[in-house]
């Protein structure tokens, strides 16, 4: 398959399968094998490179869509499909401790493997109108670039998890804790979806298939609201729609 968003999006397509009478073997990206593994009690999750059961038949996960003949008002658009495991939903909770401000996840960069990452990822300098607001910022990626490092370190109202994210149940476990997320088109995007959160895409001119053209809500996800470039390249209108929109 292609990326962890990937995964997290069409998983959903587990419990149709199983509606159809099938015992469901269902290989993810090492990253996700806990995660991913409450998405059914009967279906085995196995985590790539690890021995595969025996089989009778086999499908791409993408191409279950396909293979269900979806169309747009036919998605399963289950809401809080995923869920994060209690212990650490409980174990970030008591980390995070009480607040009367809002507790705002965010996620500005993806995979810079992506051969579409140089049009969804933002440079964190350009996101600084968010930053204005009183709130706590929660970054939920591991990764931080070189070039962001710098802005970073003027930015104390966000708060570095990176080491503590070990995998996505850390990741999931964080994302329940918040009010809302707002991220680029990115695995935390589909993660926070999945879980159900408020979430807040923003989005390229010229987006992935997934998100369609002209709509500002998803059919893949009920709780997300995109926020589309109006002009290719034209990160400073999206924040600047952003920024309205959590004043509002």
């Amino acid at each position: 398959e292609q990326g962890l968003g990937d995964t997290l999006q069409f998983c959903r397509y587990v419990s149709r399968l199983e509606a159809l009478g099938a015992r469901v073997v269902l290989e993810v990206q090492r990253p996700l094998a806990d995660l991913v593994s409450c998405i059914s009690p009967t279906a085995a999750v196995i985590a790539k490179g690890d021995e595969l059961p025996g089989f009778d038949f086999q499908c791409p996960l993408m191409s279950l869509p396909l293979a269900f003949n979806t169309l747009v008002d036919t998605i399963p658009a289950i809401p809080g499909y995923l869920l994060a495991p209690d212990t650490k939903q409980k174990a970030w909770h008591k980390k995070l401790g009480p607040t009367t401000r809002l507790r705002i996840g965010v996620a500005w960069s993806g995979n810079p493997e992506h051969t579409n990452d140089l049009n969804r990822s933002i440079a964190l300098q350009t996101m600084l109108p968010l930053f204005e607001m009183k709130a706590d910022f929660h970054c939920l990626q591991k990764e931080i670039r070189d070039g962001d490092a710098a802005t970073l370190a003027m930015l104390p109202q966000i708060k570095i998890w990176s080491n503590e994210l070990r995998d996505f149940t850390d990741t999931a476990g964080l994302v329940t804790a918040m009010d809302l997320i707002i991220s680029v088109d990115t695995a935390v995007a589909h993660l926070s979806a999945a879980l159900g959160k408020p979430t807040w895409v923003m989005l390229p001119f010229a987006p992935d298939f997934r998100w369609l053209t002209g709509r500002e809500d998803s059919p893949w996800y009920p709780t997300v609201h995109l926020f589309r470039q109006p002009h290719a390249g034209d990160w400073t209108s999206v924040i600047q729609r952003v920024r309205e929109a959590l004043y509002n």
